[in-house]
């Protein structure tokens, strides 16, 4: 019994650490989405992140310097796809495919070039990464029964990051329900005519919504490679940021359904990393691949079938055009 809540415990835990970034991107992509912009760049927004920080963490030591970077790079990256598609009203799955695409070569490049690493940058260590987190209280009542394993190892021993994203939630819920510039960025997905008729910009509202999409994207890419990894690698981001979409339309582009839609692709993905070689009774040994593939099957089974219809918002994906 106690091993079986340890395990149980352990794939929770694990569960936390994965989901983290898919949170945070799923966050990023509902501020772009809800104002009309649609985002397919979320991976290349991770990936060119997660590149910066960990570059700057290595020559400079310090992991905040590495997150700043990092989100600089996001934002960056944001404001590209925002000139491409909101200033010129250019096709949005297009120019966020091609920052998936340029970013996946450029990274490496540079990593190669600056590192000589094969696209890799240099191991971090100490003061460069982000280290676990022990919450007041973990030590002493880490002894009790199930609330102290619960508390001191399922709820402390993060790094920060990964209560940033725990609290991203409450707060991306507040931001888009409870004021102004959320209701700004709900109504210029919905209706950007009448936004533009009440003598608000609409561009300016989608510009600062690709901000706010940058920002959650940086933090969610540094923290693959200077908190949840030991630096950058080539497309280490593995499709997390098509996950993250996935997810938002699984939550139906609110916090909390899409909360718990990341919460549950992390849960299989942690899984699969459990399951990987262990010898099922009555089943065998489940090819790896296969198992490896559990978090896009589930995707592909909950997409397709189980979701119902998800209803975006009304203007997402249709570049506006001010009325003269």
């Amino acid at each position: 019994m106690a091993d079986a809540f340890l395990y149980v415990l352990l794939i929770l835990d694990a569960t936390f650490r994965v989901a983290t970034p898919l949170v945070l991107a799923a966050l990023a992509g509902m501020f772009s989405e809800r104002s009309g912009v649609i985002d397919i760049g979320l991976e290349g927004k991770m990936l060119g992140s997660a590149f910066a920080a960990a570059a700057c963490a290595s020559v400079t030591g310090s992991a905040w310097a590495g997150l700043l970077v990092g989100v600089a790079a996001a934002i960056a990256l944001s404001m590209l796809h925002g000139f491409a598609c909101i200033t010129h009203r250019g096709n949005q799955v297009v120019s966020g495919m091609a920052i998936n695409i340029v970013v996946a070569g450029l990274a490496p490049t540079l990593g190669f070039a600056w590192f000589h690493q094969g696209g890799q940058t240099p191991p971090l260590s100490g003061d460069a990464r982000f280290a676990s987190l022990t919450l007041p209280f973990a030590d002493a009542t880490a002894d009790w029964p199930i609330i102290g394993p619960l508390y001191s190892e399922l709820i402390s021993g993060h790094n920060i990051i990964v209560y940033m994203a725990a609290a991203a939630v409450p707060i991306a819920a507040w931001i888009l329900f409870r004021t102004r510039f959320g209701l700004r960025i709900r109504a210029v997905g919905e209706n950007p005519h009448a936004v533009d008729t009440a003598g608000i910009s609409v561009v300016a509202i989608r510009y600062r919504a690709l901000i706010v999409t940058g920002i959650l994207c940086g933090i969610a890419g540094s923290y693959l490679s200077i908190a949840h990894g030991a630096g950058f690698a080539r497309d280490m981001t593995a499709g997390k940021g098509y996950l993250a979409l996935a997810a938002l339309v699984f939550g139906k582009w609110k916090p909390v359904p899409t909360l718990f839609a990341c919460l549950l692709f992390a849960f299989t993905d942690a899984l699969q990393a459990r399951l990987q070689g262990a010898d099922i009774p009555g089943i065998g040994v489940i090819p790896v691949q296969f198992i490896q593939a559990l978090p896009y099957i589930l995707t592909v089974l909950l997409l397709a079938g189980f979701v119902g219809r998800a209803i975006p918002p009304k203007a997402i994906g249709q570049p506006y055009v001010k009325e003269r």
